[in-house]
């Protein structure tokens, strides 16, 4: 499936965006030379790298994308409290294990964006996708996916698949109408 831009002269909307807020920023300026040069590389580059990226889903719901990104950083900081007590504390029981949580995502940043969502939160990270992009095979069904996660302290696998999908790969899904 390829996903086409919205609008030609602006196919990667929020990447123009921040393009010009990077520009503005290195200038430390808003005067209307730095806009209007900021402007013009914000609509040129994205449209000279077109042809080289792979097509991928947009962010259809970007609200929903702020609220991820705040529910990542609450979780951030709530996994760090938690393997600090895991590591400090006075019973140092810990059960490492391999998890692997089936994908219902198929495309390949909304995977990417799960798989380092689970790296970034302490207590867990990515090792691996399988069946890798690299082996699928183009015009087939699409074979069930999976990330491989390693977990520093396991209590219940059930309880961290379904964690995972419901707080992180279902809004993704929601995101990117996918």
């Amino acid at each position: 499936m390829r996903f086409k831009p919205k609008y030609r002269w602006l196919p990667t909307p929020y990447r123009s965006m921040l393009l010009l807020l990077v520009w503005l920023l290195l200038n430390q300026s808003v005067e209307a030379v730095h806009l209007f040069f900021g402007s013009v590389l914000a609509l040129v580059i994205p449209l000279l790298t077109l042809r080289f990226r792979d097509p991928q889903p947009l962010i259809e719901r970007p609200v929903l994308a702020l609220r991820y990104i705040l529910r990542v950083f609450g979780d951030i900081i709530t996994a760090n409290a938690q393997v600090a007590v895991l590591i400090l504390g006075p019973k140092r029981r810990l059960n490492p294990a391999f998890v692997r949580v089936p994908l219902d995502l198929q495309h390949e940043l909304p995977i990417t964006i799960l798989a380092s969502t689970v790296s970034m939160t302490p207590g867990t990270v990515s090792a691996e996708i399988y069946p890798s992009a690299e082996l699928l095979v183009p015009g087939e069904p699409l074979p069930q996916r999976w990330l491989l996660i390693h977990v520093l302290n396991l209590s219940d696998e059930a309880e961290l698949v379904a964690s995972i999908k419901q707080r992180y790969e279902a809004p993704l899904k929601e995101i990117f109408q996918c």
